[in-house]
């Protein structure tokens, strides 16, 4: 892990914040999507997020990135890239990932750890033994995880860099994992392209469509699809919130939230005043279905902890007091712990064996 030297002043910076935006309730929130690490598996610590944060933030899910960037000495010579577009080579999955974000919260004290949701991410979705080794992290570090994700199906430039089978909606890989899911309680948090960019319009819903046949084939998991479906490239369609509430409003597609995190998303969103009217409709109607998130990764700064938050002012003045309450911490509060209490019950029936 890298020395941030920032973290010198952060308690400094948190309490410069203390004073103003975090002192106040409606500023606070729950982050229901944090990346402690990036593309290189460096990062901070769990401790060190917890300094950066503050009590503004209550508590925050824990993962890191599924995904190591390829450093070719043979493309980029002694150029280390860090992020997957700086060079032409490809991602492969790095599993250890999941034993280094139980360590980091193992680590932590009981008080600590009450702040933290940590997820299972270093899986393979298009290996149908994905499921078999979500099932051995959780039996070999029984009280961590409440779920698993982030991990990506479609993603915008990322899918296609991963060596291997390219990830589907269909492969039967997928609905085992979501299988596994249901019966261990372990809450999902999934990334999907909510349509099929560079394609010509009757195309546009070809992922989604295939997304809601996969979500309603597992009723029973709890499913989070990350940033509403979008990203750089995959920005709102003139029907992207219309698709989002055709699956709210689907009695048999319960089971399905958003998050809203990512500053991409952020930006989409309080664009104009019109588009954050239109979200805020939205969410008033199905306000038990939307979580806060920050997509924070392996933080470089303090500030940077808030500023998604931040980018969200507008939409938060558009909500009611009630309705921004569930967004920013209530839905949390509710799913994780209900993730927590079934996920804490399965480990005691099927423990690791001897």
């Amino acid at each position: 892990m890298r020395n941030h030297s920032f973290f010198l002043y952060t308690a400094l910076s948190v309490s410069l914040l203390s004073g103003s935006l975090a002192a106040r309730e409606q500023d606070e929130y729950y982050d229901a999507h944090v990346h402690l690490t990036n593309y290189i598996q460096e990062g901070i610590t769990a401790r060190q997020y917890l300094e950066a944060v503050g009590d503004r933030v209550g508590r925050s899910t824990l993962f890191g990135i599924p995904l190591q960037m390829h450093w070719s000495h043979r493309v980029t010579g002694d150029v280390a890239p860090v992020y997957y577009l700086d060079a032409d080579t490809a991602l492969y999955y790095y599993s250890f990932t999941d034993a280094f974000i139980a360590q980091q919260y193992l680590g932590l004290s009981k008080e600590q750890q009450a702040r933290f949701e940590p997820m299972i991410t270093g899986f393979n979705p298009a290996d149908m033994y994905a499921a078999d080794h979500i099932r051995r992290v959780l039996q070999t570090f029984p009280g961590v995880f409440t779920g698993i994700g982030e991990f990506t199906i479609h993603k915008e430039f990322v899918s296609a860099k991963i060596a291997g089978d390219v990830a589907s909606l269909t492969d039967p890989a997928l609905d085992r994992i979501f299988e596994f899911c249901a019966d261990s309680g372990l809450l999902a948090i999934m990334h999907n392209d909510i349509y099929m960019p560079f394609v010509k319009q009757e195309a546009k819903r070809f992922y989604f469509n295939q997304a809601k046949s996969l979500l309603a084939r597992h009723p029973d998991a709890t499913i989070i699809w990350a940033h509403t479906g979008l990203g750089r490239v995959v920005q709102p369609v003139e029907n992207h919130l219309g698709m989002v509430e055709e699956i709210l409003a689907d009695p048999e597609l319960s089971h399905v939230y958003f998050d809203i995190s990512w500053s991409e998303v952020a930006k989409y969103v309080v664009a104009t005043p019109n588009a954050t009217r239109l979200t805020a409709q939205l969410i008033e109607k199905y306000p038990d279905r939307f979580l806060m998130g920050t997509d924070n990764v392996a933080l470089t700064e303090p500030a940077a902890s808030f500023a998604v938050f931040e980018q969200y002012r507008p939409l938060w003045e558009a909500l009611s007091p009630e309705t921004s309450r569930k967004v920013r911490k209530q839905n949390f509060a509710d799913l994780f712990d209900a993730a927590a209490t079934k996920v804490r019950a399965w480990e005691k029936a099927n423990p690791a064996p001897d």
